[in-house]
């Protein structure tokens, strides 16, 4: 069986449908959340997103203040001059998949949420001493979250309190343990200096973890943002990942 695991799309609809090409046929997709935010095309992204088989798409910080959900004062002026533009761009279509999105979704030996277990929208993972505080709020064998661009894995060591912080190698599959965190990246707007677009995929019967990346036309993209406007710091970090 071969699950999708995408986060971070951010209205990229480029890198969306690349990795979808180069994963050829799937059973499943979990998208970990914020479909929307920085970039050009948040309808077309969710358009293509909810036709996917035995999808589960959860809701991240960006789509929540797209929303009006989140206080938008809580974003840099940048991330808040394009939470702005994609709240004007969305239809009411659109919003309304965004409005009845999960913000965290359990699957026998799997918890995924977008943020993290503890705070599912908003909390970022950056370090493993974060990570060991969120272990305590999921008992499955795997947690699944996105949100901080950034592919890594913790993994609880056994009879410890030592989380190992592993950042994967693409093209590489491995064999999950239990009591792990993992996050499979950004498809569309990466920060780990690698500006492919990032995903993963998992197989429930095997309980492996399979991580790959792929370029995509990141020049389409930052014609379009510019075009429509929006802030050039985003449009200049796609080509960078930062």
């Amino acid at each position: 069986m071969r699950i999708l695991i995408i986060s971070d799309i951010h209205a990229n609809l480029t890198a969306l449908e690349t990795v979808l090409d180069a994963v050829g046929d799937i059973d499943a997709v979990w998208c970990l959340g914020d479909l929307v935010g920085y970039g050009p095309d948040p309808n077309e992204c969710i358009s293509r997103i909810r036709v996917l088989p035995n999808l589960v798409c959860l809701m991240g910080n960006h789509d929540a203040a797209a929303l009006n959900l989140i206080d938008t004062a809580s974003f840099n002026p940048e991330a808040r001059r394009a939470i702005h533009w994609t709240q004007d761009a969305l239809t009411r279509a659109s919003m309304k998949f965004l409005r009845d999105l999960p913000e965290k979704f359990r699957f026998e030996a799997v918890t995924i949420s977008h943020g993290s277990p503890r705070h599912p929208v908003w909390e970022y993972l950056l370090d493993a001493h974060t990570a060991f505080m969120n272990f305590e709020y999921f008992d499955t064998d795997y947690c699944f979250v996105g949100h901080t661009h950034l592919p890594v894995i913790f993994s609880l060591r056994d009879g410890s309190n030592n989380v190992a912080l592993n950042v994967p190698q693409p093209g590489t599959k491995r064999q999950l343990i239990s009591r792990t965190i993992i996050n499979p990246g950004s498809v569309g707007q990466p920060r780990d200096r690698d500006p492919r677009a990032s995903y993963a995929i998992f197989d429930p019967l095997d309980q492996t973890w399979e991580y790959n990346r792929v370029s995509y036309d990141v020049q389409a993209v930052q014609a379009r943002m510019t075009a429509l406007g929006l802030p050039q710091r985003h449009v200049q970090r796609l080509a960078a990942g930062w």
